[in-house]
């Protein structure tokens, strides 16, 4: 494993509640699908408890396991998408 499982977990709160991140982001990563895409391509967001705090779906699989770049971890690498969907899903 390239990253430990502690990171893992701790990267796995960036995909709940991050509208606003995703919205200053540049390139988002889906830990589902491991497509990485322009953070101008996430259109569609799930309604959580917390107020004021949106989930972003995936463009491509709909799925709400999007991490945008802003977050600061590395969501083009193919190793982090892979290592986050084997621990997540």
């Amino acid at each position: 494993m390239k990253f430990s499982i502690d990171y893992l977990e701790i990267a796995h709160k960036a995909s709940f509640g991050n509208r606003n991140e995703i919205m200053q982001s540049q390139e988002c990563g889906c830990f589902y699908c491991k497509q990485t895409f322009p953070a101008t391509l996430v259109e569609e967001w799930i309604e959580e408890y917390a107020p004021n705090a949106e989930t972003a779906r995936c463009p491509k699989c709909s799925i709400d396991s999007v991490i945008g770049s802003k977050s600061g971890y590395p969501v083009t690498d193919m190793d982090f998408l892979a290592e986050m969907n084997k621990r997540f899903f």
